[in-house]
């Protein structure tokens, strides 16, 4: 018998809780409601569901503050769901140890990927044998292969530098996930590299000519103005 993944909502608003309650209930996850933070954490701490779906605005705390709660036990995926739209306010969020950021109004198809996409990335740090990362990034004609480190279009190969093959493999191996500008720097180039996102923008801007038919309209790798970047979720 197959054990359904469970998450945890932690949403004041009546409405939303009972429609994303609605939609994960039907794609047979086990759902967990609470309506405000410290009922949350309780809830959390007691059930240690599989992904908690976490609100900002709630009545008895900022939803930012239980992110390091959470992260003082647990590396359980947290995805906040936010009416707050500014780009620091995500940036805050990601930085706290959440693992994304969907801001209101949502689809239901961006909700559900997003949830695959962190109890994917979940299972892997935690070592499930039954999820083992496979070696190839596929999305679209675009192929990466990790082991041969290769990268082809449409059965083409793509010559890349040895920065962008770093940038472009750190992106694949977090596909669907958003990455904030500091922890590409820091992954790239060290923990003393200048936060300037100018050398990033650049390297950016020379993959996109290579992999994109149109750069102007990424097909592969998202700008999250202001917070990071997003590779496109891998179909393998």
């Amino acid at each position: 018998m197959k054990i359904k993944p469970s998450i945890l909502i932690i949403e004041d608003e009546k409405s939303i809780c009972s429609f994303i309650e609605t939609v994960l209930t039907a794609h047979d996850y086990k759902v967990q409601t609470a309506s405000t933070g410290q009922e949350g954490l309780s809830i959390a701490a007691s059930l240690c569901p599989d992904l908690i779906l976490l609100d900002l605005g709630l009545p008895d705390m900022d939803g930012l503050d239980i992110i390091p709660k959470i992260r003082s036990w647990s590396r359980l995926p947290v995805i906040v769901i936010s009416a707050r739209t500014q780009e620091q306010e995500k940036v805050t969020a990601l930085d706290a140890g959440a693992d994304d950021y969907i801001t209101k109004p949502f689809g239901t198809s961006e909700l559900l990927a997003r949830i695959r996409t962190a109890l994917r990335h979940y299972q892997f740090q935690t070592g499930d044998k039954t999820t083992a990362p496979v070696p190839l990034y596929q999305y679209d004609g675009l192929t990466i292969d990790f082991e041969k480190r290769l990268v082809t279009l449409n059965g083409q190969t793509i010559h890349l530098t040895q920065i962008e093959y770093k940038l472009v493999t750190l992106l694949a191996q977090h596909s669907g996930k958003v990455l904030t500008y500091d922890f590409i720097i820091n992954h790239i180039w060290g923990p003393y590299a200048d936060s300037n996102n100018q050398i990033l923008r650049v390297n950016m801007a020379h993959i996109r000519r290579k992999l994109e038919s149109n750069p102007a309209e990424p097909k592969y790798i998202y700008t999250e103005i202001g917070v990071g970047y997003r590779m496109q979720e891998s179909q393998v």
